[in-house]
């Protein structure tokens, strides 16, 4: 049995393979949608998309970027994240979420942080309890639609 293969998501079809993952995470956005979101940020903000498969099976999925700000000094902010729902508790997330580190470490980045809704109880215990994440602050935003 082959240990699970990580790999860097970069040509349209790689990317849009990954949709039905992401859509769990991500549920309001279309095929298109999705595809021209992950196209841009990938050219104008350096979004990184990844994906954790195991035997062939794409179990889990994460976009990130590197950033500076002077909170967090040189990070990488995890954008997405989402393992496949019936591969769930398999520890996929934590070895893709670890990876995510090790990419930082080489890349002379500090930090990962990342943002995850308050609704998501079980997703906060694995950053927490798994992944040694702190609790830091909350994150506001608003539509700028009239």
């Amino acid at each position: 049995m082959n240990p699970p293969t990580i790999k860097e998501l970069q040509t349209q079809k790689e990317i849009l393979a990954a949709f039905p993952v992401m859509n769990q995470l991500r549920t309001h956005l279309d095929e298109k949608a999705y595809l021209d979101l992950v196209l841009e940020a990938k050219e104008k903000d350096m979004y990184r998309l990844f994906a954790l498969y195991e035997q062939g099976e794409m179990a889990a999925v994460v976009g990130f970027k590197p950033m500076i700000t002077l909170y967090y000094g040189r990070f990488v902010w995890v954008c997405d994240f989402v393992t496949e729902q019936h591969m769930r508790s398999n520890g996929y997330g934590e070895r893709l979420l670890s990876y995510v580190h090790e990419w930082a470490k080489e890349n002379n980045y500090d930090h990962v942080a990342l943002s995850s809704g308050l609704q998501r109880t079980d997703a906060h215990r694995f950053y927490e309890e798994k992944m040694g994440y702190d609790r830091v602050s909350y994150v506001f935003k608003t539509s700028l639609d009239s």
